[in-house]
């Protein structure tokens, strides 16, 4: 390629991005200035990272479209760890309805992506940058609704609250904890939503299914300890290696398995996308909930067997993921450890989960506690308002795909909200391909086209909820 064509090529190129914002509704445009300005705000635990910036230059957003200033709240418990809290004022039918997303994003190092990480990159139908999938796309698409909608001049039936909160993915400085505790009048609500959780799933480039998170797995570590007197390793004491007798144990927990329990989100979600699912597992998906214990058990050992995501939904898990012991070379081991991280089903208990474990090890030398504070988390009980919301956009917007109530195996803030007693749903509104998720990793991509459909299907689902 010769100089000039180089030159048009990229002379086309920019011409046709350009061209492509160009043609951008105006609610598109303002989506988009959004998602580019936070994208571009550092806000990851680090000493480059500040969520203040990002809420104030939200805030900033609010107050020039005509918020009163009591609405528009910016704190929290440190300088750099400040919570965006926004009211939209409506008619009093009701207690308000809260929409959650977080600020914050893991760090990204920029010799580890193809390009800036802190920059909106709209490359090939798509939009990288950190925080594009996790999740300041769910950020931006609340901002620029609730601004459209103070602009059109709509008054819901009930008070929408919107939070956007530090510290979700790590620190210490959690915004859900600190307003539940600090203030909880600016958030408190009949429900939450909650931007990420939930998924909408894509697959091939096909849309399947909306997901809708109602509960998840419950996080906890356990320490498992063994002590031995120790002494000279040139004379080693039979029965008493406090690495084999913790060795030993673990070999006995790796061998176990929790047994099926089905709650109510779980059992809606086979039951609801085993018509999705090839002929065989959709069979299985169909034994698994029903009245045939032996062949329900029978079909969660294949699908267990089959798919580690299909395990964690059917049993409470737990799994070995640090070890240490001994403490020189030649030296008999005075102690030994191991930290076992457990995710719980709603439905199960602390009390249950740590005498299965200390029974399952089976050796009165291996003691079993609790690291660190344990707060399970209760399931949200379905919402048959917010599925119906969701069933009439589904037939509007994307063809009439099921709706289908999950569990997340891992964890959000919904968990707080659950815990402070106000029920929280994941409904991320934004598709992406379960074949190509890049949160928290190298490249974080989402589509152009999921991005502006999901500011447009939340603009419906606002409205649908609390009109």
């Amino acid at each position: 390629m010769n100089k000039l064509q180089t030159i048009f090529a990229v002379f086309s190129l920019l011409a046709g991005a350009s061209a492509q914002q160009t043609a951008l509704t105006p609610e598109h445009r303002l989506a988009r200035d959004i998602f580019q300005q936070l994208i571009e705000i550092n806000t990851t635990d680090t000493p480059a990272g500040n969520v203040t910036t990002a809420a104030e230059a939200m805030a900033a957003r609010f107050r020039a479209a005509g918020f009163p200033a009591q609405d528009v709240q910016v704190i929290g418990p440190l300088p750099n760890k400040k919570n965006l809290v926004v009211r939209l004022h409506g008619r009093g039918h009701g207690k308000p309805i809260l929409f959650l997303a977080h600020l914050d994003v893991v760090e990204a190092l920029r010799q580890d992506w193809s390009m800036d990480p802190f920059k909106l990159n709209e490359v090939n139908g798509f939009f990288y940058g950190r925080g594009t999938s996790d999740i300041k796309q769910g950020d931006t698409v609340l901002v620029a609704n609730f601004l459209r909608l103070k602009k059109e001049g709509w008054v819901p039936a009930r008070d929408l609250i919107l939070a956007l909160t530090a510290d979700e993915e790590g620190g210490q400085s959690n915004g859900v904890q600190w307003l539940l505790k600090n203030r909880r009048d600016l958030i408190n609500a009949e429900f939450c939503i909650n931007t990420d959780a939930g998924n909408f799933e894509t697959k091939s480039g096909k849309r399947l299914l909306l997901g809708l998170q109602t509960s998840e797995k419950n996080y906890v570590d356990f320490r498992l300890e063994v002590k031995s007197k120790g002494g000279h390793s040139s004379r080693p004491v039979k029965g008493d290696n406090a690495i084999y007798h913790l060795a030993q144990g673990l070999t006995r927990l790796e061998a176990f398995e929790f047994p099926l329990s089905l709650n109510e989100t779980t059992r809606s979600f086979f039951e609801r996308s085993a018509a999705l699912e090839p002929p065989a597992t959709a069979a299985d998906f169909r034994a698994v909930i029903g009245s045939d214990q032996a062949g329900a058990e029978a079909a969660a050992r294949r699908l267990s067997a089959s798919s580690p995501f299909y395990n964690a939904q059917l049993h409470t898990t737990c799994v070995a993921t640090r070890l240490e012991g001994g403490h020189a070379n030649n030296a008999l081991p005075q102690t030994a450890a191991a930290i076992v991280n457990c995710r719980m089903l709603p439905q199960d208990s602390l009390d249950n989960v740590k005498s299965t474990l200390t029974r399952v090890l089976a050796d009165d030398r291996i003691s079993v506690s609790i690291v660190g504070e344990a707060i399970p988390a209760p399931a949200s009980a379905i919402n048959p308002s917010i599925v119906r919301v969701l069933e009439d956009l589904s037939a509007k917007l994307y063809g009439n795909i099921p709706i289908v109530p999950v569990m997340d195996n891992g964890a959000s803030d919904g968990k707080y909200l659950r815990i402070g007693g106000i029920p929280a749903y994941g409904v991320p509104g934004v598709f992406t391909d379960i074949d190509d998720d890049r949160a928290h990793g190298k490249d974080e991509r989402i589509g152009v086209k999921d991005f502006y459909d999901g500011v447009d299907f939340y603009y419906d689902f606002l409205k649908a909820l609390a009109q």
